[in-house]
């Protein structure tokens, strides 16, 4: 019986893949007699012809960027490129032991980490984590409700500490806080938020200190942690890549949003007017998905995104090239092919008039 049900599964599915592919095939034909196929491809290539980077214009790129990574360095609000100072001037090195959290907050999920640490015989021991999805609505709520939501979720991590954990008796745990968004340092374990990306909007978290925020959230609940070092992913990348390679300067992040991060010489900023540091160097976060040039390839429907988005003239590197925008370029791209050319039929579906419907998927 099972057997017949299988067969009789497998036949339905593909004389339904025929039926589709059929349909698909008098669909396109009709198109072509209609001259609307035509039309069709049309928008397509002068999409496509706008969206290319041939290697003079990445040149043109390359070269507008240098110039405002330079006047980033030199001075604060000099730049597109904010070039923030993050206080980190040495990075891992592989000998570190212990017991570690970590909070990775930079998009519409955040991670909490548990990791053990053996040094340079065992490496990374174990490492345990848990995703959390961010509810919308304290996406644009208030700073005490978002940051009352990770503390919680971060308790619940820590009462999962098993015996094998190996945590310094008496010693308070140690936190490290990424945190993904753009952010003026005071210290390596402070700084107040410059302002949000990636959908966010919660206008009293603006020029607060965000390790305070979570700290105030985490007392209310008497967690016993406190965060150690406060970086974006794109540092902690840039560390991660260095614990493994000593050869490892600079890191990229291509996920929700864009950013980079790279190791300077402590000399080539002029804007650090604080001792020299005894390691030469000092990590820099470039905060590039506020990146803008007119030689970046700009569509009709990058403009028109940038227009009706929560942060119009800002973050355009990364409205062009991260994953919380492409699924919506693309939706804009098919309702044009929809409206102009009756590519999916004489109605445009409904569902194709929905912004940010079309998710891009972030690869892990």
């Amino acid at each position: 019986m099972g057997k017949k049900v299988a067969v009789v599964l497998c036949v339905a599915a593909v004389a339904v893949a025929v039926a589709a592919t059929g349909a698909a095939i008098v669909v396109r034909r009709q198109m072509k007699r209609s001259g609307k196929w035509a039309k069709a491809m049309a928008i397509l290539k002068e999409f496509e012809n706008k969206c290319g980077t041939p290697i003079a214009k990445l040149r043109q790129v390359a070269d507008a960027m240098t110039v405002e990574m330079h006047a980033g360095l030199a001075s604060e609000g000099g730049s597109k490129l904010k070039m923030i100072i993050s206080y980190v001037d040495n990075l891992p090195t592989g000998d570190e032991q212990g017991l570690f959290y970590a909070l990775d907050l930079g998009g519409t999920n955040f991670r909490v980490l548990r990791v053990q640490l053996g040094g340079k015989e065992k490496g990374v021991a174990s490492q345990e984590f848990e995703e959390v999805s961010i509810p919308p609505h304290l996406m644009i709520g208030s700073s005490e409700a978002l940051f009352d939501f990770i503390a919680a979720a971060l308790a619940k991590f820590v009462a999962t500490e098993g015996e094998g954990s190996h945590r310094y008796p008496g010693r308070q745990r140690e936190l490290g806080f990424t945190f993904s968004f753009p952010v003026r340092q005071t210290s390596v374990s402070s700084g107040t938020l410059i302002k949000w990306t990636k959908g966010f909007s919660i206008e009293d978290a603006v020029g607060e200190d965000v390790v305070g925020q979570l700290t105030k959230a985490m007392e209310k609940i008497d967690l016993d942690m406190r965060v150690t070092a406060l970086v974006n992913d794109t540092i902690g990348t840039l560390a991660g890549g260095r614990y493994y390679n000593p050869d490892v300067i600079a890191a990229v992040i291509l996920g929700t949003g864009t950013n980079a991060a790279y190791v300077e010489r402590a000399q080539a900023i002029p804007k650090w007017h604080g001792p020299l540091p005894k390691s030469g160097e000092m990590v820099i976060n470039m905060e590039w998905g506020n990146f803008r040039s007119s030689h970046l390839p700009l569509t009709e429907h990058d403009q028109a995104l940038d227009t009706e988005s929560l942060n119009p003239g800002e973050q355009i590197f990364e409205k062009i090239i991260s994953g919380m925008y492409l699924g919506e370029i693309v939706r804009r791209v098919l309702l044009k092919m929809a409206e102009e050319a009756s590519f999916f039929g004489d109605n445009v579906p409904p569902h194709l008039r929905v912004p940010f419907i079309l998710r891009y998927p972030i690869l892990p």
